[in-house]
């Protein structure tokens, strides 16, 4: 009887204590709330070849960069991974439906092949996105 009487009492506290726990979304549960006021970017691309481009030509690729949410979307950083890209983006927030041009120019120096990267991030996301150039650097003609 004791036995039955302990048992009993540990099934209802264990019951009881799981509806007591308050769920909060996005803590310890896989159904997460989305907030859909919130900014969400949207890039025409993540990659930009530039294909060959003569040595000491410098060249620009264009990001464009759209607000697909409600709320505004702004840039709080962008980094080029080296000094040999140029980088130019509005500091200005992004309005819903609205989009902007992240401009990046590779100062095409040293020959050969190269992959240089931007990491822009934003009010939209924790992550940051990467943003790649890429091509190769031939002799210039003469």
């Amino acid at each position: 009887m004791k036995k039955f009487i302990l048992t009993s009492l540990i099934i209802l506290f264990v019951v009881s204590y799981s509806f007591a726990q308050e769920v909060r979304p996005g803590v310890g549960t896989s159904a997460q709330v989305e907030n859909v006021n919130l900014p969400i970017a949207e890039y025409n691309t993540l990659t930009y070849d530039y294909g060959n481009i003569e040595q000491g030509t410098p060249k620009e690729a264009t990001f464009v960069l759209t607000n697909k949410g409600r709320e505004p979307l702004i840039i709080t950083s962008a980094r080029a991974s080296c000094g040999c890209t140029n980088l130019k983006y509005s500091r200005e927030p992004i309005l819903s439906g609205k989009e902007t041009v992240i401009s990046v120019t590779y100062n095409a120096a040293a020959m050969g092949n190269f992959l240089k990267t931007v990491t822009v991030t934003t009010n939209a996301d924790d992550k940051p996105v990467v943003l790649k150039i890429k091509g190769q650097v031939v002799a210039k003609k003469e």
